[in-house]
């Protein structure tokens, strides 16, 4: 059984018998004109199929008793015109036996099956209110079985939310997927190795950008994985910066987040170094202090452990930082526990720690326990992945000292979480002091 085939069928598992799942992959979207945005399919869709061309629907219908279900592609149909213009299609014949479907028609008999499919069924799983188009499509279908209400046909009496089920899933990596991001991880920090060693003041920000892209490309990436940030300057004070315009100069640290996509799944890493290769010592004072925090985060990350407790143990280090370096001031904010308390950190320290990882940047699943009535922090487990990515933006204010003002620090990695902890994936770029000082000297 193919990777795909067993989620579907850990999917099918976890519905209500007799019951169907409809998950549609994404539109094609058009970007100006008759010209449309590269195509990237629905990541859950992905997931469960393996399948990546557009204007494709998956239907599952779980058994009633005993048996394995069955999964069932629309697909679009083999056209010999159109494979000329865009490419070659599967079609329902190939796709089935390369994908490892019991069933799969063209696309266009979607509405006409999916009636019969629904009818008497107790249950209909599907994303509700995600898209509009396909709400339209699932009421039609919905008003056809009603239609047959004389004959004692009945639509499924239920809706459920199918991303409860299939997001849950994609929380925890399997070997397969952690063998992908590993990859994409050393593709992105390859990227990033690049940017260094190509760095001189006096560059554009989009310049150090095109560095990556072509690393990204060169090594199989098929996409960036979100709008690369490269901030120079004050510029790495904005959390989202990305219009990646100005001009660098001599003194300038330049911050750069920046990951790929490969085969659907994304890395995602920052590094902060000086564009002339050399810290100052103000610049060097709060990198070691952002990198220890990064490092306590890391020391957080065991199974049984919580996800909030990953933040909690960088915003100590940060903290306690803040307060030595006199960014806070103590008689005015107090011990470290008086800074945590009343959040003072967040002055300079204002994002979460980490977030989810996989096929989507901000990948699927909760971060709290919703079993229980008051919804703690939940509990790591092996094969989760996560970023860590603790950082420090000093904007000038009153009473801040002038030689911080406009740094802005961000270091972030991808790690797996392990029994003996964490598996970082993107240790490929360097992030010690003495280390990219010495790869930038080399690049010169």
């Amino acid at each position: 059984m193919t990777v795909h085939a067993t989620r579907r069928a850990a999917l099918l598992a976890q519905m209500e018998p007799g019951s169907v799942a409809v998950l549609a992959t994404s539109p094609e979207v058009l970007r100006n004109g008759d010209s449309e945005y590269p195509y990237r399919h629905d990541s859950s869709f992905y997931y469960l199929t393996g399948f990546a061309e557009p204007e494709a629907v998956l239907v599952l219908v779980a058994p009633r008793g005993g048996g394995k279900g069955q999964a069932i592609l629309f697909c679009r149909e083999k056209n010999a015109e159109r494979e000329t213009w865009e490419g070659v299609r599967y079609g329902p014949d190939a796709a089935r036996l390369e994908f490892g479907f019991d069933a799969a028609f063209p696309v266009g008999t979607l509405d006409d099956a999916l009636p019969d499919l629904l009818a008497d069924a107790p249950a209909l799983y599907c994303r509700l209110a995600r898209d509009e188009r396909f709400d339209a499509q699932l009421r039609g279908w919905l008003n056809a079985v009603r239609t047959k209400a004389r004959s004692g046909i009945a639509a499924p009496p239920a809706l459920r939310d199918i991303a409860v089920i299939v997001d849950e899933m994609r929380v925890v990596k399997d070997a397969h997927e952690q063998a992908i991001m590993l990859r994409a991880g050393e593709i992105a920090g390859a990227a990033h190795l690049r940017a260094m060693r190509a760095a001189r003041p006096g560059m554009f920000e989009y310049e150090l950008e095109a560095e990556l892209l072509y690393e990204f490309r060169r090594n199989g990436a098929q996409f960036p994985a979100y709008t690369p940030i490269v901030a120079s300057g004050a510029n790495a004070c904005i959390l989202h910066y990305n219009s990646n315009a100005r001009r660098t100069r001599d003194g300038d640290l330049v911050l750069i987040d920046a990951g790929c996509e490969l085969d659907g799944y994304a890395s995602d890493i920052t590094r902060t170094w000086p564009v002339n290769g050399r810290f100052t010592a103000p610049q060097r004072t709060l990198y070691e202090l952002v990198l220890a925090a990064q490092q306590a985060a890391f020391d957080a990350i065991l199974p049984g452990r919580t996800f909030h407790s990953v933040h909690d143990a960088a915003v100590r280090v940060l903290a306690q930082g803040m307060l030595d370096t006199g960014l806070l001031d103590a008689h005015s904010h107090g011990t470290v526990d008086d800074v945590i308390a009343n959040k003072a950190y967040a002055a300079f320290y204002m994002h979460g720690t980490s977030h989810w990882l996989g096929m989507d940047v901000h990948d699927a699943g909760v971060y709290r326990d919703t079993a229980h009535p008051d919804k703690p922090s939940r509990a790591l487990r092996e094969g989760m992945v996560l970023t860590v990515e603790p950082g420090i933006y000093v904007q000038p204010a009153p009473g801040v000292p002038e030689a911080f003002w406009h740094i802005g620090i961000r270091i972030e990695d991808d790690v797996v979480v392990g029994a003996a902890g964490p598996r970082v994936l993107t240790d490929a770029a360097p992030k010690s002091v003495a280390a990219i000082e010495s790869l930038m000297a080399e690049g010169r």
